[in-house]
């Protein structure tokens, strides 16, 4: 029952008018070759006396297949620059080391490479997004890499694939350009870089059934003259006519990082006003895409070509005593909060944007799993937002609207909306998304359900008594999901969310 300490809302949700899919890839990971994420995370090596498959960690898929990854991008973010991937095969003692010269300036022994790769993704079921070397490569070498893991029947890296153990192509559709070239991908500028990525597009070919899906490597944040100039080679301004058909999509990158970049804060220790910083920040998320969309409209208007946000999350000070090359960072309600209120920004965009990639997945910023060597592993608050949303995975998304909603909080002048919420059906059910932002107070929330009658709704809740609770090896279940009471409203049906909370209502429709 609503009383006048408890601010309320009331969610319209209307499941019978069909707005876009949802598609499972706005559910991406990211696995670069950064501190802990490959060596450590997913691949503890065939020596190891942890359970593992050909030396990767089998824990670590276990909990990750629990989230239905529809894909992982591999090799980087900026190692992919760097990265040649001839280096990584063959038998492991015979291939050569590296300089990670990004990311602590430690010597990689390959021994995660392509097949390691492959293998992962075929034991997660997750499809491989692999992004190539622009900065320090070749377009030989990442159409030679195409033809490695794709081509069937024969040719010079077909022998090359069967003498290293496989047969059979893989089935790999995605492909990324390069990685942030106006930054360590090559600091360039955008029209360089644009006829860079046509140049590499054009000879990545499609070997017979497996199709590209070519990503031409975008923007930072809002940029917009970045997304134009890749749209400018491939279509007209204000011309009606189709794309040409030369990379399918255009990624750009977006970090929640609400202070300084040189003290961006710790991820535990914080006080209320960081907090409400940093959900502004998240929030800004639909801006920017809304930019980039609008850019993409008056040269596609048909909306052909995708937008991918292939690296986001938050962003802070790494663990004290862990090296700062590593990016090493835990991970608290706080950040499983600026998760919830992506999804909901990526679900009303998504008839635009069709893929997304949190970074990183094991190890490394805002990462789904924590690990050491002795075999613990913990589960994140950001893990179990991703296991809530499932139901969203390729779902229709349904419109909206919040009402009656609490008034927004001011943060440095701009308005923090302290009620996020999405849903979507999909095969008679239906899964409503509601985020709290509030850090004090509860909210008593009215679900309008209109539409569709109701069969049955099960409620889940996410929440802890403090904004900087975690999960940690000695205490892994500090924040997990719990059940939540759903009741019946004249209007649809009620819950109650506790501050600083996310919450997930199943439908089963009529």
């Amino acid at each position: 029952m609503t009383t006048e300490s408890t601010p309320s809302a009331r969610v319209v949700i209307d499941l019978d008018v069909p707005g876009p899919t949802i598609s499972r890839h706005l559910y991406g990971h990211f696995a670069e070759h950064l501190g802990r994420c490959v060596y450590g995370g997913f691949y503890v090596g065939e020596s190891s006396e942890l359970p593992h498959e050909a030396g990767l960690r089998l824990d670590v898929v276990e909990a990750l297949r629990a989230l239905n990854i529809p894909n992982l991008r591999w090799p980087g973010g900026c190692f992919a620059d760097e990265y040649h991937w001839k280096d990584g095969i063959g038998p492991k003692e015979q291939r050569p080391g590296m300089i990670n010269t990004h990311w602590g300036d430690v010597e990689e022994n390959n021994h995660f490479g392509t097949h390691e790769f492959m293998a992962l993704c075929e034991l997660l079921g997750a499809e491989p997004y692999v992004n190539g070397n622009v900065g320090s490569g070749t377009v030989q070498e990442m159409s030679e890499w195409v033809e490695y893991l794709t081509r069937d029947g024969d040719s010079p890296m077909v022998r090359l694939r069967r003498e290293n153990g496989r047969d059979e192509p893989w089935t790999v559709p995605f492909w990324g350009i390069g990685n942030e070239a106006w930054g360590c991908g090559g600091n360039l500028r955008a029209d360089a870089y644009a006829d860079l990525a046509t140049r590499y597009a054009t000879f990545l070919k499609d070997h017979g059934d497996n199709k590209l899906y070519r990503i031409a490597a975008g923007a930072a944040d809002d940029d917009l003259a970045w997304t134009e100039a890749l749209m400018k080679v491939i279509s007209c301004l204000g011309c009606g006519k189709e794309p040409r058909n030369i990379f399918q999509a255009v990624s750009f990158h977006y970090y929640t990082v609400p202070g300084p970049w040189a003290h961006k804060g710790s991820a535990t220790s914080f006080d209320v006003d960081d907090y409400y910083r940093t959900m502004l920040k998240a929030q800004d998320v639909e801006r920017v895409i809304a930019g980039h969309s609008a850019v993409m409209d008056a040269y596609d208007p048909q909306r052909k070509v995708g937008l991918v946000l292939d690296e986001w999350g938050t962003w802070w000070d790494v663990e004290a005593g862990t090296n700062p090359g590593f990016l090493y960072q835990q991970n608290a309600l706080r950040d499983a909060l600026v998760a919830s209120l992506h999804f909901d920004v990526f679900h009303r965009h998504a008839e635009r944007l069709v893929m997304a990639n949190i970074a990183q997945t094991v190890n490394v910023l805002q990462a789904m799993l924590l690990t050491d060597e002795t075999g613990g592993l913990v589960l994140t608050p950001t893990y179990h937002v991703f296991e809530m949303n499932k139901g969203h995975h390729d779902a229709t998304s349904v419109p909206v609207h919040v009402v009656d909603r609490p008034a927004a909080y001011s943060v440095d002048g701009k308005d923090l909306e302290l009620v996020s919420a999405s849903a979507s059906v999909k095969d008679g059910a239906g899964l409503v998304s509601l985020t709290n932002l509030d850090p004090t107070s509860a909210l008593d929330v009215v679900l309008d359900l209109r539409g569709a009658g109701l069969a049955s709704s099960v409620g889940r809740i996410l929440a802890a008594p403090k904004l900087h609770a975690h999960n940690t090896f000695a205490e892994p279940a500090a924040v997990v999901p719990s059940e939540l009471d759903v009741t019946e409203d004249p209007r649809g049906l009620r819950v109650n969310l506790p501050p600083h909370s996310f919450a997930t209502v199943s439908l089963r429709l009529v």
